[in-house]
């Protein structure tokens, strides 16, 4: 006997009440198994997709693309129980039915938090190319009061739907349960999922009122990506505007036209990813008396040292080096003299934290805003070690694909704004740690170098510090430190 069991949005970790529904994987009517990916949804720590205990059929989706759901709401209802012959986990029909049986006597696989299942294989799924033709699905309405484990009927029959097309599944409903739930077939007359680059693509069509079943798509595949998107605003803007234009007849005397309305303003939500910087930043400025000095440093003898590790060749040449890594190496051996800046504050306690590991996190920009990944336990590894892993972190951030776990935990940050050909700042500390790195561009100076003038590659260091850790003899020791070693690297080797 058929059951519909509702899944709820489970707790995503790390403290996370809501999140926002990015993408839906799957439709009403659609057939998924157990642990198979329903929804991507938006946190604020990063964007994960969610796996659903339940093997069946799809029959109700909450929520919208776009809205915020608190944990605990429910997320879809899923008709569990089908006979003989209905492949639920992507295997053969007796092995599907076994699996049926086994999750409507266990209640599911027990997936709770995003990422844990039952180690069975996942489900494949397709890319629904746009000239997939028309399918028959299951549409059903279900009563709040009969949402959970309420029985829809004794089995889900194969029904041939229209002619030329596969047979679609339709659940047969007994007296009992017929008061409490609906089904009927019906026939979806679009064209299936709009293949598109990514969520912010498909937001920023939905802002400006672009259909983008009507576009065609630039990427592999007939992908739409962004620049299709923004070139059918400027088609929209450019035939509105001539719309707008009308002729003067020659004998009739000329209108004045009207004061153009004044543009109304944008809001953003501040949520998600956007919204977790923004509350940050402001217990950031509000909590923590920070303080900031800088200092010029000359970068020459780094850059040929970059480049003449980089130039090695032989079995004992690694992978090319970043500055950045070069950097971050250079920021633990400095917080290794002065552990006052690798430290928190207890606010309730007064205390001073001092932690006995660096987690080194380092400012990444994206698509989605900025993040900071963490590269654990970076006073243990070497600079090839860690350029590797500010790489690998950097391509997940960039793909939207950083766990909770990996944008969390951070003792330190570096801040590398000079890619963004920015000279100097004076950064935020990333609340609760006690300081941050700040590494504006480096370029060319004039700059006396042993007694005469000369051009030299120049960089400006900066750091922000909490000023109830250390007062700026030992802000000043640390920073004059670093700028010693990016100077004259030899004096990082007798830390290595």
């Amino acid at each position: 006997m058929a059951k519909v069991l509702e899944f709820k949005l489970p707790d995503l970790g790390e403290g996370l009440t809501e999140a926002e529904i990015v993408r839906w994987l799957v439709e009403v009517g659609d057939v998924v198994a157990i642990d198979q990916p329903v929804v991507e949804v938006e946190t604020a720590k990063a964007m994960v997709e969610v796996p659903c205990p339940y093997g069946g059929v799809v029959t109700a989706r909450f929520g919208e693309e776009g809205t915020e759901l608190p944990v605990g709401a429910p997320l879809l209802t899923v008709a569990v129980g089908a006979p003989e012959g209905l492949d639920l986990s992507g295997a053969s029909p007796s092995s599907a039915a076994s699996s049926a049986s086994a999750t409507e006597s266990s209640g599911g696989s027990g997936n709770v938090l995003v990422g844990y299942g039952t180690g069975a294989p996942a489900a494949r799924r397709r890319r629904i190319r746009p000239d997939r033709p028309d399918r028959t699905v299951v549409q059903t309405a279900v009563s709040d009061a009969q949402v959970s484990d309420a029985p829809v009927s004794d089995a889900l029959v194969l029904a041939p739907a229209a002619s030329g097309t596969t047979p679609a599944a339709v659940a047969t409903v007994t007296a009992p349960a017929a008061a409490a739930v609906a089904v009927g077939v019906g026939v979806v007359n679009g064209q299936g999922p709009v293949p598109v680059v990514s969520p912010l693509v498909r937001r920023l069509a939905r802002q400006h009122d672009i259909d983008l079943r009507r576009l065609a798509g630039s990427g592999p595949d007939g992908l739409i990506l962004r620049a299709d998107v923004d070139g059918a605003i400027r088609q929209a803007e450019e035939t509105a505007a001539a719309t707008a234009h009308v002729a003067q007849a020659p004998d009739r005397a000329p209108v004045a036209p009207a004061p153009p309305a004044a543009p109304a303003a944008e809001r953003i939500p501040l949520r998600g990813v956007r919204g977790a910087v923004a509350d940050k930043l402001s217990r950031s400025r509000t909590e923590i008396p920070d303080a900031t000095c800088w200092v010029d440093a000359d970068a020459t003898e780094l850059m040929a040292v970059r480049a003449a590790m980089n130039a090695a060749t032989g079995p004992s040449a690694g992978p090319k080096v970043s500055v950045l890594a070069l950097l971050a190496r250079i920021c633990t051996a400095a917080l290794a003299r002065f552990p006052e800046l690798n430290s928190t504050v207890d606010t309730e306690a007064r205390e001073i934290v001092r932690l006995p590991g660096v987690h080194l996190g380092f400012a990444a920009q994206t698509e989605r805003g900025l993040v900071v990944p963490v590269v654990r336990d970076a006073h243990t590894r070497d600079v090839e070690s860690i350029g590797a892993e500010i790489a690998r972190l950097t391509e997940l951030a960039r793909t939207g694909k950083l766990s909770p776990a990996q944008l969390t935990g951070g003792t330190f940050t570096l801040n590398n704004y000079g890619v963004f050909g920015v000279d100097g700042s004076t950064p935020i500390i990333n609340h609760p740690e006690a300081a941050m790195l700040g590494v504006g561009r480096i370029m060319p100076k004039p700059w006396v170098h042993q007694g005469e003038l000369a051009v030299r590659q120049v960089v400006q260091l900066s750091l922000t510090f909490d000023h109830r850790v250390c007062d700026g003899g030992t802000a000043g020791g640390f920073l004059r430190y670093v700028a010693d070693c990016v100077e004259q690297p030899a004096v990082l080797l007798r830390t290595l």
